[in-house]
Order: C-alpha cells, then structure tokens, then sequence
C-alpha cells in the first residue's frame, strides 16, 4: 500500500455519516473509516451500507473500525483494528475478502510487532490528547511519533488531536499521512473543512 496523505476519521458528524462521507468522495480523500462507538450493531450496519453506497465506484476507499464481520457484510474495502481486537493474522484467515487491515500501535514495541503482521497500514497515536477514547491511550508528542513511523516497514499514519493548526508539524516531524476527526466532522460543512485541511498540508 502506498502513502495517502490525509486519512478521514468519521466519528459523531454533526451533519451526519452520509454527508460527510459525500463530502470525503467529493473532495477525493483516499480512505475514510467509520468508527462508530457505543451504538447497537444495527445503527452501525445502517450507515455502514449507506457508505459503502456513496463511496461504491469512487477512489475513495472505505474501512469500517473494529468489526470485521460489519465490513465484509457491507462490501467494505477493509477493516481497522486495535490492539484489543481480533488480530490481523485472524482478519486475513476468517475474512479474505477484506483488501485492507489497518492496525493501531501506541508504542514502538507494537509498531516493531506490526512489522511482522499482514497489515496494510498502522496507526500511530494519539500524537495529542484527544477526547475522541473513553480510555485514552498516552499521548506520544511529536518525537516519538517521529521514531515510531521511522521504525514501521508498513505505511503509518498518525492520529490523535490533530488538526488545522497541528498538520504542518506532524509532517515536519515525519509522518506522510495523517489522520484528522473533529476538525471535519465538527463542522457545519465538511467539504469545506476537508479543503482546508488539503491546503493546510500543501501549506
């Protein structure tokens, strides 16, 4: 898998999960993930299917979070999982059909197993604090963000706290793809807030 760049995080979008994700595919984001918490399987399979609609036919890949039994019953094009999941070597044995798994690590000992696992991609995060996890993991800061993507043999993206105003020295700091949640889905228009956040990394 090569380098994406800008890797769309949708969780509680005020506009809404479709909305948002139209405004992902419009703006040609390369992988948006629905990460869906403390809500019933069907609430989840709902927009899961809504999303696989608007993204079906588009360059715009589709990773659902955690459930891999949700993303292979969607026709998504992955899955991302946690280091409390079901493994990646699992997701490759029981769902094939699965293109993509996304793995998080929060430590450079998870990124150094990672180097061993099938995965396409890991996370590497939170670089800062975010109120996005009920239990949040410890926040890495730039530095060891920086030697854990330098470690991986996979491509990594980094995630956690990122925003408008943080882009430019998460990539100083060597990360080539980065994840952003509440600065699109907090806004009113998410088309717009995912330009900005395009033009904020050309910046």
């Amino acid at each position: 898998m090569k380098d994406f760049g800008f890797y769309l995080v949708m969780t509680n979008p005020i506009v809404g999960y479709a909305k948002c994700a139209e405004a992902a595919v419009k703006a040609g984001v390369k992988i948006i993930q629905l990460r869906m918490k403390h809500v019933s399987r069907e609430e989840i399979l709902r927009e899961a299917r809504e999303v696989r609609r608007i993204t079906q036919g588009s360059d715009t890949l589709f990773i659902v979070n955690d459930d891999p039994t949700i993303a292979s019953e969607v026709g998504a094009d992955g899955v991302h999982v946690g280091q409390d999941d079901i493994t990646p070597t699992e997701v490759r044995e029981k769902f094939p059909e699965l293109k993509i798994v996304g793995l998080s690590t929060h430590n450079l000992n998870q990124v150094l197993a990672a180097n061993k696992e099938m995965v396409d991609y890991i996370g590497v995060g939170p670089v800062y604090a975010t109120p996005t996890k009920d239990i949040p993991d410890p926040t890495l800061g730039l530095e060891t963000m920086g030697a854990m993507i330098a470690a991986s043999r996979h491509p990594a993206v980094a995630i956690g706290g990122i925003d408008l105003s943080r882009i430019a020295s998460v990539l100083e700091a060597g990360a080539k793809n980065f994840a952003v949640v509440r600065a699109v889905c907090q806004s009113q228009d998410p088309y717009r807030a995912i330009l900005a956040v395009c033009q904020s990394k050309r910046d």
